[in-house]
């Protein structure tokens, strides 16, 4: 089993196992277990889903989890579906037109990761964002893929900051 500290892949590796084992149990799977496994995460449960051999012949445990703390409103499995869809074809296309991808990390915890992309979907008139995070330091070795909602209001604050820098006068 290899450890956070064994895990040494580079980025866009990673993010591609990542969107494949999403895709698998979110968007390929049949409407009902996908469905369960999203319940599971909706209630705050850390669920296994997949062992992964790597190159080095090493196996990497895999599990998922969902922050649903900063989605405004009860969070529907179609919507839920629909934000992983969107995630995941725009880390698609970041991947496929080999665009540098920001990660985060906190600085108490070096190995929770926060993917620069997001997933953004309309719910009416509300704006849903969605980001991909893992956790590489689990308890049990595990590595954890962390789908987060995202405060969307940060965002619009950000466009508006941007928006008045833009029209400043030059000093």
């Amino acid at each position: 089993m290899a450890t956070s500290a064994q895990l040494n892949i580079p980025k866009d590796k990673f993010l591609l196992i990542a969107i494949n084992l999403l895709h698998r149990h979110f968007i390929a799977a049949a409407r009902a277990p996908a469905k369960r496994l999203y319940r599971e995460i909706r209630e705050g449960r850390r669920v296994p889903i997949t062992s992964v051999q790597m190159e080095d012949d090493s196996r990497v445990r895999f599990t998922l989890s969902l922050d649903h703390s900063e989605y405004s409103g009860h969070l529907h499995f179609s919507s839920f579906r629909q934000g992983v869809s969107t995630l995941l074809a725009n880390i698609s296309v970041a991947l496929e037109e080999k665009r540098e991808i920001s990660v985060f990390n906190r600085e108490q915890s070096p190995g929770s990761l926060l993917f620069g992309i997001t997933g953004v979907t309309m719910d009416g008139e509300n704006p849903r964002v969605m980001v991909l995070g893992a956790d590489l330091e689990g308890p049990d070795g595990a590595i954890t893929l962390r789908l987060m909602y995202l405060n969307p209001d940060q965002f619009a604050r950000q466009e508006n900051a941007d928006s008045i820098d833009a029209g400043a006068a030059p000093v």
